[in-house]
């Protein structure tokens, strides 16, 4: 049965780096892989050609996929718009409609790449953990919130931070689950010592712990988990956390592999339909120069076969392939180093479809 596949590029770099996952994915259809492939508008192109940043067209068109390869939104050029109106509330808008609630940020290390992160090799060589992050409650989503005018005519900007038990529960199962096919450890992160709301997330966590007598269950708090992600980052099977503390924490691991553009991500709803993209941003400092990273989101696809396609089998080759392509000693530009082979994005696309 065919697989639809919603290709949003986005902004910046994203129509350059998904163009190269798009071309792995369609070297399978050779072997068997049948997925179609529908192409619409998010974010900042979006609000160009439509007015808006997420329009109903790519609503109904992602609606209606079975898994959706998004690239990257933002930019400067949109930045003085309106906060309702901005790139990034056509990624928000998305992720709130599909509900896709789960966000699965592995940070991996490639052996090839020890010593392209900023810490010392023998710190990182090995490093393997999975961040699952809350995506659809918290503070970025959270009423009331906006900016008002107090009586003194002093401005206040103001943000609400919220969790239900139920959405608390929801991504523990998630990352409980996900823990019983690694080491079998969750590591929950919140600010209980100061923050109610995520005080009744560690109750919530705790609780829901024993249902999964298999897995051991270990708390901290987010300010202490930034350091040890940085001292002892292999300590740490699962993390699980909030949407804020989430999207601060896998981007702080995201240089332990060596660079941000090596790292893929899975939004997905109660049902496994996903969305997979990068965890970088549009970089549009580097937009159009064919310089970018693709390795992520080829690397996003991998994980789209996995979770969402159920075909482990390619998402297994692409994976190798990448590795081969280490081993090749080719590197775009955010992980070169001396002796190793510079090349383009698209370059770096078509090495990876060589070696599948």
């Amino acid at each position: 049965m065919t697989k639809k596949i919603a290709v949003l590029a986005g902004d910046g770099i994203g129509p350059e780096i998904v163009a190269e996952a798009v071309k792995v994915l369609k070297a399978f259809k050779q072997d068997g892989l049948d997925i179609e492939l529908e192409h619409g508008l998010i974010g900042g192109a979006a609000y160009d050609e439509t007015g808006s940043p997420l329009p109903e067209a790519t609503l109904e068109m992602a609606k209606q996929a079975d898994a959706i390869l998004l690239g990257a939104v933002g930019g400067y050029k949109w930045e003085s718009l309106d906060i309702s109106v901005r790139p990034e509330k056509g990624l928000l808008g998305i992720r709130s409609q599909l509900n896709l609630f789960a966000n699965l940020r592995p940070a991996l290390l490639y052996p090839q790449l020890a010593d392209a992160s900023t810490l010392k090799p023998e710190v990182v060589a090995g490093l393997d953990l999975m961040i699952v992050r809350e995506l659809t409650g918290g503070i970025y989503f959270g009423q009331p919130r906006g900016i008002r005018t107090l009586e003194n005519g002093e401005k206040e900007g103001y943000n609400t931070l919220v969790y239900r038990e139920s959405e608390i529960n929801r991504i523990g199962r998630v990352a409980f689950d996900i823990a019983r096919k690694r080491q079998s450890r969750v590591c929950s992160v919140d600010k209980a010592n100061v923050l109610e709301c995520t005080e009744l997330w560690r109750e919530t966590m705790t609780t829901l712990s024993k249902e999964y007598a298999d897995v051991e269950l270990s708390h901290m708090y987010v300010d202490n988990a930034a350091m040890q992600l940085v001292r002892a980052p292999k300590q740490f099977d699962v993390m699980v956390t909030t949407n804020m503390f989430g999207d601060i924490l896998s981007d702080c691991a995201s240089m332990l592999t060596g660079s941000i553009g090596m790292l893929p991500s899975a939004s997905l709803d109660e049902n496994g339909k996903g969305m997979y993209e990068p965890i970088h941003g549009s970089a549009p400092d580097i937009a159009g120069q064919n310089i970018a990273n693709p390795l992520a989101t080829i690397l996003s696809a991998a994980m789209m076969l996995r979770y969402t396609l159920d075909q482990p089998d390619f998402a297994d080759r692409i994976e190798s392939a990448v590795s081969k392509v280490l081993d090749q000693g080719l590197r775009t530009a955010d992980i070169f180093s001396a002796g190793m082979t510079r090349v383009s994005t698209a370059e770096m696309g078509d090495a990876v479809v060589a070696a599948l």
